[in-house]
């Protein structure tokens, strides 16, 4: 980071996440609406620090730098991206738990 030593770089490829490749294909889409940049991007990348180079992974580096760009374009207020936190953390922790209220309702 800063042009400092990080040590050999692995070269092979890996399979993605699911969560990764939609954090990849929000990046596509909200860029491509006009709500950022990759140099917008890229700003709120480098304005976080070298603590979220050290604790976070790439993808969640991105999440944090996307949701940054959004709010500073007001697509949404932090307040709101709050509530729809709290909304879908009460469907449960997966896909199962989450299902299972609409299944059980006749909705499934």
């Amino acid at each position: 980071m800063g042009g400092e030593d990080a040590g050999p770089v692995e070269l092979c490829e890996h399979d993605y996440a699911l969560w990764e490749k939609r954090v990849d294909a929000l990046m596509v889409i909200c860029s491509s609406k006009g709500h950022f940049t990759v140099d917008g991007l890229r700003r709120a990348l480098e304005d976080m620090g070298e603590e979220a180079f050290e604790t976070m992974s790439y993808y969640e580096r991105w999440v944090a730098a996307i949701n940054q760009n959004l709010v500073e374009a007001g697509v949404y207020t932090l307040e709101e991206l709050g509530r729809r936190m709290e909304e879908v953390r009460a469907r449960g922790a997966t896909y199962g738990e989450a299902a299972a209220p609409h299944e059980a309702a006749g909705d499934g």
